[in-house]
């Protein structure tokens, strides 16, 4: 992995890249590896209920706990097999590879820019198809799916730090990198706003229904 440029080739301070340089880096190994477990171990249960659903009409899945959080309805949608098999399926596959990518820098694994470059290809692709199952699940199915919740949450930190990555290590090509230091030392911030935006739109969305819970 490349060396982080000195303060005077970026004009970052030492002790601002101490905070905004080297964390990224073992942030990313944890990250893929712990949230791709996460995202793999949800992808893999929704496939059983799914399975166990398609089986026996009467199933109720273990992720249906009221008319809002529940997976049985959702699962019965277009949307849960948008390419004609289970989404989950998809997300077994990926989530595969995160974690194998994430155990490989973890012990001390080098991948070349090839790989990076289709890794972001894959994280980019995922984030979009997440975005657009958000939407749908809010707008149009009306009911949500907590293992899908699981997948959203960690795809959208894995998207970020992948791409983090790869534009200070310019797998783009591109000579961005003490942008890219600075704009990392806020790395925080955006994964933050999304998560509160989401919730935001889970609670405006269904606020009749949790307005009856309290």
């Amino acid at each position: 992995m490349n060396s982080i440029p000195s303060s005077a080739d970026t004009g970052v301070p030492r002790s601002t890249r101490s905070i905004i340089g080297e964390p990224i880096d073992g942030i990313l190994h944890t990250l893929l590896l712990i949230g791709g477990l996460v995202g793999l171990t949800a992808s893999t249960v929704l496939t059983i209920e799914k399975f166990s659903l398609a089986t026996d009409s009467d199933y109720i899945p273990s992720c249906s706990l009221n008319p809002i959080l529940d997976c049985g309805s959702v699962m019965s949608t277009a949307q849960a097999s948008v390419f004609g098999f289970p989404n989950s399926l998809l997300g077994i596959a990926g989530f595969a590879i995160v974690v194998t990518t994430g155990a490989g820098l973890l012990a001390g694994a080098r991948f070349a820019r090839w790989y990076w470059i289709g890794m972001q290809f894959g994280v980019t692709a995922a984030v979009v198809f997440v975005h657009w199952l958000i939407v749908q699940s809010l707008y149009v199915v009306g009911a949500l799916c907590p293992y899908c919740m699981v997948v959203w949450a960690v795809t959208v930190p894995i998207f970020w730090y992948v791409t983090l990555r790869n534009v200070r290590q310019g797998a783009f090509g591109a000579s961005t990198r003490a942008d890219a230091l600075a704009a990392a030392g806020n790395h925080l911030i955006p994964v933050t706003a999304w998560f509160l935006l989401v919730a935001g739109l889970v609670i405006h969305r269904f606020y009749a229904y949790w307005s009856t819970l309290l």
